[in-house]
Protein backbone atom coordinates (compact mmCIF):
# COMPACT_ATOMS: atom_id res chain seq x y z
CA UNK A 1 0.00 0.00 0.00
CA UNK A 2 1.02 3.16 -0.83
CA UNK A 3 0.32 5.18 2.30
CA UNK A 4 2.36 8.97 0.87
CA UNK A 5 -0.94 10.17 0.27
CA UNK A 6 -2.78 9.41 3.32
CA UNK A 7 -0.10 9.84 5.95
CA UNK A 8 0.66 13.45 5.99
CA UNK A 9 3.03 15.92 8.22
CA UNK A 10 2.65 19.33 8.59
CA UNK A 11 4.44 21.40 11.82
CA UNK A 12 1.51 23.33 11.82
CA UNK A 13 -1.34 20.26 13.02
CA UNK A 14 -0.75 18.36 16.17
CA UNK A 15 3.01 19.68 16.44
CA UNK A 16 3.93 17.90 12.89
CA UNK A 17 3.11 14.20 13.73
CA UNK A 18 2.48 12.17 11.17
CA UNK A 19 -1.61 12.29 11.22
CA UNK A 20 -4.04 11.16 8.43
CA UNK A 21 -5.12 13.76 5.68
CA UNK A 22 -7.67 15.70 6.79
CA UNK A 23 -8.03 14.54 9.78
CA UNK A 24 -5.78 15.77 13.62
CA UNK A 25 -5.58 11.71 13.85
CA UNK A 26 -2.11 10.44 14.44
CA UNK A 27 -0.08 7.88 13.76
CA UNK A 28 0.34 7.41 17.07
CA UNK A 29 -3.00 7.54 18.30
CA UNK A 30 -4.21 4.64 15.99
CA UNK A 31 -1.46 2.20 16.35
CA UNK A 32 -2.48 3.10 20.47
CA UNK A 33 -5.70 2.13 19.51
CA UNK A 34 -4.35 -1.24 18.04
CA UNK A 35 -2.32 -2.05 20.45
CA UNK A 36 -4.83 -1.90 23.01
CA UNK A 37 -6.87 -4.72 21.46
CA UNK A 38 -9.27 -2.60 19.09
CA UNK A 39 -10.55 -3.35 16.10
CA UNK A 40 -10.66 -1.50 12.59
CA UNK A 41 -14.63 -1.52 13.15
CA UNK A 42 -14.44 0.22 16.91
CA UNK A 43 -12.30 2.77 16.03
CA UNK A 44 -14.30 3.95 12.88
CA UNK A 45 -17.07 4.09 14.81
CA UNK A 46 -14.88 6.17 17.19
CA UNK A 47 -13.82 8.27 14.78
CA UNK A 48 -16.57 7.83 11.55
CA UNK A 49 -14.32 9.90 9.51
CA UNK A 50 -12.14 7.42 8.93
CA UNK A 51 -11.72 4.35 6.35
CA UNK A 52 -9.96 1.21 6.94
CA UNK A 53 -7.82 2.17 4.21
CA UNK A 54 -6.20 5.09 7.00
CA UNK A 55 -6.00 2.31 9.21
CA UNK A 56 -3.78 0.08 7.04
CA UNK A 57 -2.14 3.11 5.77
CA UNK A 58 -1.05 3.53 9.44
CA UNK A 59 0.15 0.23 9.79
CA UNK A 60 2.19 0.49 6.73
CA UNK A 61 3.60 4.11 7.62
CA UNK A 62 5.12 2.74 10.77
CA UNK A 63 6.50 -0.69 9.00
CA UNK A 64 8.25 1.39 6.85
CA UNK A 65 9.41 3.38 9.57
CA UNK A 66 11.13 0.20 11.33
CA UNK A 67 12.29 -1.31 8.09
CA UNK A 68 14.50 2.01 7.60
CA UNK A 69 16.11 1.37 11.28
CA UNK A 70 19.72 0.87 9.97
CA UNK A 71 21.56 -1.37 12.74
CA UNK A 72 24.94 -0.37 13.55
CA UNK A 73 27.52 -2.51 15.72
CA UNK A 74 31.10 -1.42 16.53
CA UNK A 75 33.46 -3.59 15.16
CA UNK A 76 36.04 -4.39 17.50
CA UNK A 77 39.09 -6.91 17.64
CA UNK A 78 39.62 -8.48 21.33
CA UNK A 79 42.94 -9.12 22.04
CA UNK A 80 44.16 -12.35 22.86
CA UNK A 81 45.92 -12.83 25.96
Amino acid sequence: MNHSNIIVSSKEIIFGKPRINGTRISVQQILAYLSQGYSFNEIIEFHPELKERDIKACIDYANDLVSSIKIITPSFKVAHA
